[in-house]
């Protein structure tokens, strides 16, 4: 299943999107999304308000979690490419040349207050930083509480995937000596436009695009990942009760604009757009 949270006629509701991709029908009695999380064993089943379905084009399509209970989870420098261009760029605090790759998956997080949805503007801050970057990232959803998860049973605990943009202002990221603040600005989390069930794709398989003005930058696949979903879950989840919601971001590849020769940041008026196989495409501007 394909899983919206939008607005049409001035109310909110979460709907499923026909195979398509076209048009949309609203899930009776399911309030919200972290409720359909809940009710993922009888989400399938559910009947869809049929005379209330619609186009997908005449609707607003939301962030699918605008309020998540806890901080979203994001790895980083998970592509080997990306781990180099990183290190090389000058914004990594505390590079070590010939250690590019590391050995353990780098964890950090942004609080809800990142989050925006398709389509929404992203400020720039331009009174605190100069050097706004884009990241195009595959995010799953847990849908079943665990702790201590063993690698060969995470996706039983996945509940379905979408796309963010793990939006970073480097300067603060590379000033402040780790990566908190420098992730954590209001609306430096695009998420959307929908969530696909685990059951609708192969996670270890999706091509991962961006493109900025119709540039293209970013063009991977999660196959190249270096800690995989299941390495992952098992580390997050290590000692930490991983709940249905949560949120794990699984790190961008190559092309951000801190890889280029100058520094290719955003700037007022530019637009991002993140496709993923089976995810549709995230597109926001940047003001």
């Amino acid at each position: 299943m394909k899983l919206a949270r939008y607005a049409a006629n001035g109310v909110i509701r979460i709907g499923r999107i026909d195979s398509t991709e076209t048009r949309i029908a609203p899930i009776a009695g399911v309030e919200d999304m972290l409720d359909a999380i809940a009710r993922a064993d009888d989400l399938r089943s559910a009947a869809t308000d049929d005379a209330n379905a619609c186009p997908l084009a005449d609707v607003t399509l939301l962030a699918p979690i605008p309020a998540p209970r806890r901080n979203i989870f994001c790895v980083g420098k998970n592509y080997r490419d990306h781990a180099r261009e990183f290190s090389n760029s000058g914004y990594e605090a505390g590079a070590v040349k010939g250690a590019e790759i590391d050995s353990h998956p780098a964890v950090f997080t942004k609080p809800a207050n990142t989050l925006v949805g398709p389509n929404d503007v992203v400020q720039l801050h331009s009174h605190i930083t100069s050097s706004v970057d884009y990241e195009a990232e595959l995010a799953l959803i847990i849908g079943k509480e665990g702790r201590d998860i063993k690698r060969e049973q995470a996706y039983e605990h996945i509940f379905g995937y979408t796309i963010v943009n793990d939006v970073t202002a480097r300067d603060r990221q590379r000033n402040h000596k780790q990566w908190f603040l420098g992730k954590a600005l209001d609306t430096f989390c695009p998420m959307g436009p929908w969530i696909a069930t685990a059951d609708e794709l192969d996670p270890e398989n999706l091509d991962v695009k961006c493109w900025v003005n119709g540039e293209l930058r970013q063009n991977a696949n999660t196959r190249d990942l270096i800690f995989d979903i299941p390495s992952l879950v098992a580390t997050i989840s290590a000692g930490l009760t991983l709940k249905p919601g949560d949120i794990i971001a699984t790190g961008t590849p190559a092309g951000v604009g801190l890889g280029f020769n100058p520094p290719k940041f955003l700037r007022a008026g530019d637009k991002v757009s993140i496709s993923i196989s089976h995810l549709g495409t995230l597109t926001n501007t940047f003001q």
